[in-house]
């Protein structure tokens, strides 16, 4: 403790306050931090840009916890002791003119008996000593340290053989309860626990400094960063009240967006303007708007409040183009003209919805026709229940193969149908799903012969995998990714349970688990683990059965080559950047596909490399896979697992 923190204690006494906001001592003063301090601290911890305006404001308002602390009450101590005090220059003048001399006595005035015992077993002088400067300074600071006075100062006696020590103290007032005001996030039972003054004693503010650090503490622990303890007043009746600023998000800005309506974006927030702000609901905030889709960029910046103490989010986008529009045509020997129309767009009208055409024709067979539409609403009500309808039609020359890649059979292949499905978060990563579906399945025509020979006149496989299929599947689905398109942290598990039946040509029921986590290795590479497993039972049609291999599952083997009731996958993905937005990948798949039993006779494994590049019509990934039938590339439109 130095002489200028004993003229601002002098001085706070000096004007008879006790422990008001207005008059507290340096570390226990009222905050009045600025409103571009506290939005800077918001958006440093919420890992947003601070506004301009607060580059010259503190980043962050400090602790009220300092070795400072200082408390009295508001009886007629205070102004008693602020008559009789000495100003700050005379005490450090009387000190220097005794520097040199013995210590021959040392007295407290104003103590108790366990005061001055705790004030005396932390001096470092004692009687026969030699008094230096250096030391009555230290032992004004542990008196002042043991957390029971006030206010003290020393007062000196020459006498024959050397000097007489006397302090003058001021203990602090009996503390007889505790209140705490301005808290709504904290409970004020959570907070009760965290005080250990003891009620019926004098007050010690040395614990009481921990007691709002513990306070501070918690607060930051969980988000609310802005959170401050604005006033400690003891009363006359010993009465301590803790007041609580918890810093308010005042409210939303949105900039940048042009096509996207602003409720769009708003709907995202995981906070209502009013309540006090947290850092982590602003972070997830962010990612929820990234994760629609339909920005490049999100970036988010605090700035002051009207109010003290608040602050505004301001949400600045930059729109990416969610609309396509394709059309091509081409020409082969076996098909003839081939022709495509497709349209999409993944931000309808700005509202968020996704609506999605396609049309494709072979002009050599008439048969080769169909189309595709998917509607989705990802907000039907204020639950955010979400609907998804998609809609088939379509006959396309279908290409078998066995297990060891070899080709069975081409056919001309018919789906046409439709799958209607809900869904509503259960939680802020959770999600339920239902899904209805109804297709129905036709072999066409045979169109080439392979070592499955024509398969056309086998009425008995094509009752058994031809047909209706009507399902219910119930699935729930735990997402914590930190970014859907490219993430870096966290999971992302699903159950599902499919029921056929309800008047179809199949009746089965399937169960299905799957589990993928991402872990950061360095700064941008990325590991990404998958395991996978389904079980199945009853009449099974060879489209509903699962299919493992190709790009989504065994890279380096052709599509869906291994079918069967049950089937198991495993993966291990590192990623890492190449230059911007090109990343390559190393990875192993592993599993396959059974019948009967838990586990099956013949599993099939691959390694290979991999590229993505990241284009505005969203991730490209091209994959090099080699099991053990060879090598194979593949190549997609969106994100790997």
């Amino acid at each position: 403790m130095n002489s200028k923190r004993y003229q601002r204690l002098a001085c706070a006494v000096a004007l008879g306050l006790g422990v008001s906001a207005s008059g507290l001592p340096h570390g226990f003063a009222a905050e009045e931090t600025q409103d571009a301090g506290a939005a800077s601290a918001a958006a440093e911890m919420a890992g947003t840009p601070a506004p301009a305006a607060a580059e010259t404001a503190p980043a962050q308002a400090e602790p009220l916890t300092t070795d400072d602390t200082a408390v009295v009450s508001t009886d007629g101590r205070a102004a008693t002791w602020a008559e009789k005090r000495p100003a700050e220059e005379a005490i450090e003048s009387s000190m220097m003119s005794v520097v040199g001399k013995t210590i021959v006595e040392i007295n407290f005035k104003g103590a108790t008996e366990a005061t001055e015992a705790a004030a005396r077993g932390a001096l470092t002088l004692h009687v026969g000593d030699t008094v230096t400067e250096e030391g009555l300074t230290k032992d004004r600071d542990a008196i002042y340290a043991t957390g029971y006075f006030y206010d003290l100062y020393p007062v000196f006696e020459s006498v024959p053989e050397g000097i007489v020590l006397t302090y003058y103290v001021l203990e602090n007032p009996l503390l007889k309860e505790v209140k705490i005001e301005g808290n709504t996030a904290e409970s004020t039972e959570t907070l009760m626990g965290l005080i250990t003054v003891k009620q019926g004693e004098l007050l010690n503010s040395r614990t009481l400094q921990e007691n709002v650090q513990a306070i501070q503490e918690k607060y930051r622990a969980d988000g609310y960063i802005l959170a401050k303890i604005t006033d400690l007043n003891i009363a006359q009746d010993g009465t301590l009240t803790i007041k609580i600023s918890e810093g308010n998000l005042e409210g939303y800005k949105v900039k940048g967006n042009k096509k996207t309506k602003d409720r769009v974006i708003l709907r995202e927030m995981r906070q209502k303007p009013g309540e006090p702000f947290n850092a982590n609901m602003a972070r997830r905030s962010m990612q929820r708007v990234y994760n629609l889709g339909y920005f490049e960029d999100v970036n988010v910046k605090m700035n002051p409040g009207i109010e003290p103490n608040a602050v505004i989010m301001e949400i600045d986008v930059k729109e990416k183009r969610t609309g396509s529009f394709g059309i091509g045509a081409g020409y082969s020997s076996q098909d003839g003209m081939v022709g495509m129309i497709s349209i999409s767009d993944t931000n309808f009208r700005g509202v968020g919805d996704t609506i999605s055409i396609s049309y494709e024709m072979s002009g050599d067979d008439t048969d080769a026709r169909g189309y595709t539409f998917m509607y989705r609403r990802p907000w039907l009500d204020k639950k955010e229940t979400a609907g998804t309808l998609r809609l088939y039609n379509r006959t396309y020359e279908y290409d078998d193969y066995d297990a060891n890649g070899n080709h069975k059979e081409s056919f001309m292949r018919k789906y046409a149908g439709g799958e209607f499905t809900l869904s509503r978060p259960m939680s802020e990563y959770s999600t339920n799903f239902i899904t209805l579906r109804n297709r129905k399945d036709e072999y066409v025509k045979h169109t080439e012969t392979g070592n499955a020979g024509d398969r056309s006149g086998d009425m008995v496989w094509r009752k058994k995998n031809f047909g209706t299929t009507r399902s219910i599947t119930l699935e729930h689905v735990t997402d914590t990714r930190d970014n859907v398109y490219e993430p870096t942290m966290g999971a992302r598990t699903s159950i599902s349970a499919e029921f056929a039946g309800f008047g179809g040509d199949f009746s089965f029921r399937k169960y299905t688990i799957s589990d993928t986590h991402y872990f950061k290795a360095g700064h941008a590479q990325v590991f990404a683990v998958r395991g996978q497993y389904g079980i199945g039972s009853g009449s099974i049609s060879e489209y509903n059965q699962y299919r493992v291999g190709g790009q989504d599952t065994i890279r380096g083997y052709r599509e869906d080559q291994f079918r069967g009731d049950r089937m198991a996958l495993a993966s291990i993905e590192y990623r890492f950047p190449i230059v911007s937005k090109v990343t390559g990948a190393l990875f192993t798949d592993f599993g396959g596909a059974w019948d009967s039993g838990f586990k099956p006779s013949n599993m099939h494994g691959s390694v290979g490399i991999g590229l993505g590049l990241n284009t505005p019509i969203g991730p490209l990934r091209l994959d090099y896979g080699r099991g053990s039938q060879g090598g194979r590339v593949h190549f997609r439109v969106g994100g790997t697992f």
